[in-house]
C-alpha cells in the first residue's frame, strides 16, 4: 500500500516540538533513534517532524500487522530506500530467498554505505511487528548502518531489539514519556491549534491534570469544542482504558450527532479509511465528505496522503471507538467486516480482504481467497504470510472442513522440512469431505489424491494409483497435472521401467512449460537425466544438463526445495565431464538444501541425497557421502517402500567403503548444523540463536563447535569467512 510509504502530511494546528527536535536532530552519531511511549504521546508527529529535517534523503514506513513476514517488511524497506537513491537490483532479487531476513539487511546496509550521502529511515508503529525474524532483520540492519545514516523507530512497546548492546556501543538515542510530555508552552499551543482558548490558569490546570499527555489534552479540547462543560475533569490517569472509554462516551460521542457517532464507531473496524471503502462498509453514501468534515473538526482523523483520499484514526482513538462499537452493536461487527472484505477484494487488495474475512469468521471467503493467492505469495518467498493464513484454519478448528486448505497447508509444511506437522495436516485432508469440487475446478477426491501421491506414505504402487486418480479429477489446464505426471513417471523409474517413466516425464515437461511452472522444469530434466545415467548414456544426459543449467541461471531457484535434486544431478554430470570445480560448486548448492529433505516428501528427497552421495564418492569425499547416506537411512526408516532406492543406497555404501582418506569437512555437516549456518553471521548470541531454533544454548554451542571443527577454524568470525569462501552463505 502506497500510503504506508508516505510520511504523514502536515496538519493545521500541529505543535512543533522545537526543544526536543533540536536535541535529536543535532545528534547524528547514534545510528538508531528510538521513540518509545504509550499511545497518544505524539510519536508519529515527532518522527514526521524529525523526518522533515532530513528531506529529501529520508524514507518512511508505517508498519502494520501484515508486515509480520520478513519478505513483506523488507520489501517495504528496500522500496523506501530505493526511492532515495536507486539500489543494486540484486537486493530486490534477494527478497525471494528464504534467507532474506538474514541476507537482505546486510545487503541494504552495504548499499547505503556506497550511496552519495547518508540516508535516514523511519519505521513507525513498530509494535505491530511481532514476528521474531522481522525484528531480527531490523536489528541486523541497525547494526550494519554506516556512519551518518540513521534509523528512527517509533513504538508503543519497549524496543524489541538488542537495545542494551546498542546502548553499550553508544549507538542508541532514546526519547521516552518524559521527553514527549508537553510543557507549559507546548500545552497551550496544542489547545489553541485545536481551536480552544482558555485562560492561563485553566490551561495550567489542564496540563497538570493530564501530566502533559498530548492526546489527553487533545481529547479535552475536543470535548470543549463539542460543548462539554466538564472537559479535562479527572484526566489524571494517562492511558487508563476504562476511564478513557467512559470519557470518550460521555464527553465526545455523547455530544456529536447520532449519525456521526455511528460513522465513527462502525468505521473503526478499518485500519485505513477512504470515501468509497466507508460507503461500501456502511452501505451509505457521502462518506468522503464526512471524512473531510471530521478532519476539519480535528476529530483525530489523520490524512495518509496529500490528496486527502485516505485517512486513519489516531490509534488510541480507534481502539476506543472499537470498544464502544463492541458495547453498542456487537452483532453488526461481522457484517461490517464482510462488507469491507468484499470491497477490498473487488478493488484488487485480496490480502486485506483476507484479514477482514478472518475477522468476520467467514471461512468460505477466507478459503477461497487463500487458495487463489497462496501459491503466488509462496512463490514470492512470503512463506510466513501464507502459513499465517493456513494456521488461521487450524486455530479455528476448521482444517478438516476445507480439503484444499488442508492439502496446500500440508505441502507447504513439507516444503519447509517439517514432517510432523505435514502428517497432521495430511490426516486432516484425508478426513475432509471426499465429494465436491473446489474453487479451482478440481475435485476434492483428486486434490487429496494429489497430496497422497506427493507424500508417498503408502509406497510406490499407491503413489502411482493416487497420481492417476488426481489426473482424472484435475481440470485439463490445472497446473498440478505436471506434478502428477512426474509422480506417475517416477513410480515407474523406481520400479525399473525406464521407457514408461521417460514417456510420462516428457508429458510432464510439456505440461510444466505450458503452465509456466519454470522452477519445476529443471526437476523434470534432472529425472530424465537420471534415466539416461541408468542407461549409461552420458551423451543423452548432456543436453538435459545444459538446458537445466540455463534455466537455473536465469531464475532465482537456488533456494527451492526441488533444486537439491537438480544441483546434485548436475554435479554428477559435471564430474563425469571432468569439470571438478563446477561439480564441487553444484554439490555445495545442493547441500545447502539438505535440511529440507525429509520423509515428508521422500522420493525426491532420497533421489537428491543419493545423487549427492555419488558426487561425493567421485570427489573421494567419504565423510560427505556418509553424511547424506545417514540422512537417506533416516528417511527410509519412515518410508521403506521406495522401490529401487533402498538398493541404490546400499550400492552407494559399497562405493563409499572403497574410498580412501578424506577428512570430515563442510560436506559432513549435519542437517541441524546446516540450519545453524545462516544465523552465525548475524548479531544474535548463542542463547538468542537457541530461541530462534527452539534448542538450548548448550546445544547451539555444541553444534557451533562441531561446525568450526569441520570447517577447520576455531572462532565464529573465522567460520563466517570460511563459509563465504566455500559458498555456504552465497544465498539468493
Amino acid at each position: 500500500m502506497e500510503t504506508k510509504l508516505q510520511m504523514p502530511p502536515p496538519r493545521a494546528g500541529i505543535v512543533p516540538r522545537t526543544r526536543l527536535l533540536r536535541r535529536i536532530v543535532a545528534d547524528r552519531t547514534a545510528p538508531v533513534l528510538a521513540v518509545v511511549a504509550p499511545a497518544g504521546y505524539g510519536k508519529t508527529t515527532l518522527l514526521a517532524q524529525w523526518a522533515a529535517h532530513h528531506q529529501p534523503r529520508v524514507g518512511w514506513l508505517s508498519a502494520d500487522g501484515r508486515d509480520n513476514d520478513p519478505v513483506v517488511l523488507l520489501a517495504y524497506l528496500v522500496t523506501a530506500l530505493d526511492r532515495i537513491e536507486p539500489l543494486d537490483p540484486r537486493v530486490f532479487r534477494a527478497l525471494a530467498s528464504p534467507h532474506a531476513a538474514v541476507t537482505v539487511p546486510t545487503q541494504l546496509a552495504s548499499a547505503i554505505a556506497t550511496m552519495d550521502e547518508p540516508v535516514s529511515l523511519v519505521i513507525d508503529h513498530l509494535e505491530a511487528v511481532t514476528n521474531r525474524e522481522c525484528l531480527d532483520a531490523v536489528a541486523e540492519f541497525a547494526f550494519g548502518l554506516p556512519d551518518g545514516s540513521q534509523l528512527a523507530l517509533g513504538s508503543r512497546d519497549a524496543l524489541p531489539l538488542a537495545a542494551a548492546r546498542l546502548r553499550a556501543q553508544r549507538g542508541l538515542a532514546e526519547v521516552g514519556v518524559d521527553d514527549l510530555a508537553m510543557d507549559a508552552q507546548e500545552g497551550p499551543a496544542l489547545l489553541r491549534g485545536a481551536g480552544v482558548e482558555l485562560d492561563p490558569e485553566a490551561v495550567d490546570e489542564l496540563v497538570e491534570r493530564t501530566e502533559g499527555w498530548p492526546v489527553g489534552l487533545y481529547l479535552a479540547a475536543l470535548a470543549l469544542t463539542v460543548g462539554s462543560p466538564h472537559a479535562g475533569r479527572g484526566l489524571t490517569f494517562r492511558g487508563d482504558d476504562r476511564f478513557m472509554s467512559d470519557y470518550l462516551r460521555s464527553e465526545i460521542l455523547g455530544r456529536v450527532s447520532r449519525a456521526e457517532a455511528s460513522f465513527l464507531t462502525r468505521t473503526s473496524i478499518l485500519e485505513s479509511l477512504s470515501g468509497p471503502l466507508c460507503d461500501a462498509t456502511l452501505q451509505a453514501s457521502g462518506s468522503a465528505r464526512v471524512l473531510d468534515q471530521l478532519e476539519e473538526r480535528n476529530l483525530l482523523v489523520l490524512p495518509l496522503d496529500h490528496r486527502r483520499e485516505w485517512y486513519r484514526y489516531h490509534h488510541l482513538f480507534r481502539d476506543l471507538l472499537a470498544s464502544e462499537l463492541a458495547r453498542r452493536e456487537p452483532d453488526i461487527v461481522p457484517e461490517l467486516h464482510r462488507r469491507a472484505a468484499a470491497w477490498y477484494e473487488a478493488n484488487g487488495m485480496p490480502e486485506i480482504a483476507i484479514d477482514h474475512a478472518q475477522a468476520a469468521v467467514d471461512a468460505d471467503t477466507v478459503a477461497r481467497l487463500v487458495l487463489q493467492f497462496a501459491n503466488p505469495a509462496w512463490s514470492g518467498g512470503r512463506a510466513d504470510t501464507v502459513l499465517r493464513w493456513m494456521t488461521w484454519f487450524d486455530d479455528q478448528g476448521l482444517v478438516e472442513s476445507y480439503a484444499g486448505i488442508a492439502v496446500h497447508g500440508s505441502l507447504m509444511f513439507a516444503l519447509q522440512g517439517r514432517p510432523t506437522v505435514t502428517e497432521r495436516w495430511a490426516e486432516a485432508a484425508k478426513r475432509a469431505p471426499p465429494v465436491g469440487t473446489l474453487d479451482d475446478g478440481n475435485t476434492t477426491e483428486a486434490t487429496v489424491a494429489y497430496l497422497r501421491a506427493l507424500l508417498c506414505s503408502d509406497g510406490v504402487a499407491a503413489m502411482r494409483s493416487d497420481a492417476r486418480v488426481a489426473l482424472a479429477g484435475f481440470e485439463p489446464a490445472s497446473p498440478y497435472r505436471a506434478a502428477m505426471l512426474h509422480a506417475e513417471g517416477v513410480s515407474y523409474l523406481l520400479d525399473g521401467d525406464l521407457d514408461r517413466a521417460d514417456a510420462l516425464l516428457v508429458r510432464a515437461y510439456d505440461a510444466a512449460t505450458t503452465s509456466g511452472l519454470v522452477p519445476f522444469v529443471p526437476v523434470l530434466l534432472a529425472e530424465r537425466g537420471i534415466i539416461a545415467l541408468e542407461r549409461r548414456d552420458w551423451a543423452a544426459a548432456a543436453p538435459f544438463a545444459e538446458e537445466a543449467t540455463a534455466i537455473m541461471r536465469g531464475g532465482r531457484f537456488d533456494d527451492y526445495w526441488t533444486s537439491a535434486l537438480v544441483y546434485a544431478w548436475l554435479a554428477r554430470v559435471a564430474l563425469q565431464q571432468g569439470n571438478v570445480p563446477r561439480g564441487r560448486d553444484h554439490v555445495t548448492r545442493a547441500a545447502r538444501l539438505r535440511h529440507l529433505l525429509t520423509y515428508a516428501l521422500p522420493v525426491v528427497s532420497v533421489q537428491a541425497l543419493l545423487e549427492m552421495g555419488q558426487a561425493y564418492a567421485t570427489l573421494a569425499d567419504a565423510a560427505g557421502g556418509r553424511a547424506v547416506l545417514r540422512q537417506v537411512r533416516d528417511i527410509l526408516r519412515q518410508r521403506p517402500d521406495l522401490g529401487r532406492l533402498p538398493r541404490q543406497a546400499e550400492e552407494l555404501q559399497g562405493r563409499l567403503d572403497s574410498v580412501r582418506g578424506g577428512s570430515r569437512g563442510a560436506s559432513s555437516l549435519t542437517t541441524a548444523e546446516l540450519r545453524l549456518l545462516p544465523l552465525l553471521p548475524t548479531h544474535l548470541t548463542y542463547p538468542e540463536i537457541g530461541q530462534r531454533l527452539y534448542i538450548s544454548r548448550h546445544t547451539v554451542k555444541t553444534q557451533a563447535v562441531s561446525v568450526y571443527r569441520k570447517l577447520g577454524v576455531s572462532t565464529r568470525s573465522e567460520a563466517i569467512t570460511r563459509m563465504r569462501e566455500l559458498g555456504l552463505l552465497n544465498y539468493g
